[in-house]
């Protein structure tokens, strides 16, 4: 850990200006961090760099500082700005001399599970650490210790394709530390959001009906996308839910046999159950046959279930199979279910003209997801959702409290 500034405290010049500014728009005020931490504080025994931390976290989170103050007001658990400067200095040093020479690594270290604990203490410290301790502990222990995905021998899973200048905006984005749930608590990063997925809409030519916004995972988005998809079948289960109901038949979803295992995960989340997803057979090419699933969609159809979705892959992650969207997408509106892609490893090759047709019909798709973070080159993680119509997806999660408006 590294040391805060012990000597700086929280004066009640400063606090006075911070309370006044925590009134809501309506006029409510609301209850003072500060207070809520100190009382934490002397109730728990919390140690004293913890409660000091606390106390100036609160004060940051309610205050506005006037532009005449000290800056060191602001953060007096953080490193100096020489420190800091110095530290990032070496860190860069650090990552250029991995990018330069991860070869010298094998792409899997020779170890055994719980090498690495070995290798660490058992319990925290009791007493701050230098910063250039915990740095030599990262060179000495963990870098040897991961399997390197940026290695130019690691063949697994799929593509990596972390570069430099997503490092460096990882750096700029963890500096300014945005929690951006609304525009006005980020509006530079909302916009910037709205603006990146537009341009990716644009590059793997997606009409401009479609939106996106950025999550961490494929795995995240395809369950998004399956909530999405039940609203718009059952909007009264987003009131009602599923559990215990006897008016309301069973909804079925479709994917190929070699469609990712989150689909499975989102179905068994929604409540939706892992006996409701059909796996259909694939043909020859490892791909689903449009025709089975028409089959398979009438079969359920006759014996009283209720079919939601389709979830068609771009990719698949054991053989890079993709499905045939468009004889897919006409089933899907002659039948009027959802069909979402998981386009998460090929989405990005419709970048490229000369590959648009081996994802022929993806624009009409009701939701897709696309990994940047796997052809693009942006660190991990990074995947972003595009839907044709936001209100849907919105519909079906909308909850705006108070403290939202």
């Amino acid at each position: 850990m590294v040391r805060p500034d012990s000597k700086t405290s929280l004066s009640r010049r400063t606090r006075a200006p911070a309370l006044r500014a925590s009134r809501w728009p309506r006029g409510y005020r609301s209850i003072g961090l500060f207070d809520i931490f100190r009382q934490a504080a002397r109730r728990f025994a919390l140690p004293t760099r913890i409660s000091a931390a606390a106390r100036v976290a609160a004060a940051a989170s309610e205050s506005i500082m006037p532009p005449d103050e000290d800056s060191q007001h602001r953060r007096p658990a953080d490193l100096p700005p020489d420190d800091f400067r110095r530290a990032m200095h070496r860190v860069a040093d650090m990552a250029a001399d991995y990018f330069e020479h991860v070869g010298r690594y094998p792409v899997r270290p020779p170890l055994r599970p719980g090498d690495v604990r070995k290798r660490l203490p058992d319990a925290p410290p009791r007493s701050p650490e230098a910063l250039d301790a915990i740095l030599d502990d990262y060179q000495r222990v963990i870098e040897p210790a991961v399997t390197h995905w940026n290695h130019p021998g690691f063949m697994a899973y799929f593509a990596i394709t972390g570069s430099a200048p997503g490092v460096i905006a990882e750096t700029l984005s963890a500096a300014l530390n945005v929690n951006a749930m609304l525009w006005r608590t980020g509006p530079a990063a909302t916009e910037l959001e709205r603006l990146a997925c537009d341009w990716l809409r644009q590059m793997i030519d997606l009409p401009d009906t479609f939106a996106g916004h950025i999550n961490d995972t494929a795995s995240i988005a395809s369950l998004l996308a399956l909530a999405a998809a039940r609203h718009a079948a059952e909007p009264d289960i987003r009131d009602r839910g599923m559990a215990g109901r006897g008016d309301s038949p069973a909804l079925r979803v479709y994917c190929s046999e070699h469609a990712h295992s989150s689909i499975d995960k989102a179905v068994l989340t929604l409540g939706i159950g892992l006996n409701n997803l059909r796996r259909l057979p694939a043909d020859e090419a490892f791909r689903m046959d449009p025709h089975a699933l028409q089959q398979a969609i009438r079969e359920d159809r006759a014996a009283g279930l209720r079919p939601l979705a389709v979830v068609a892959t771009a990719g698949t992650t054991s053989t890079t199979s993709i499905d045939p969207l468009r004889p897919i997408a006409e089933v899907c509106a002659g039948e009027r279910l959802w069909l979402h892609v998981d386009a998460a490893y090929a989405g990005s090759a419709a970048i490229c003209p000369e590959y648009r047709e081996l994802l022929d019909g993806l624009e009409l798709a009701d939701s897709i997801v696309t990994n940047p973070h796997k052809w693009l080159f942006v660190p991990i993680d990074c995947s972003v959702m595009f839907v044709r119509d936001e209100r849907r997806l919105r519909d079906a999660f909308s909850v705006v409290p108070e403290y939202l408006r």
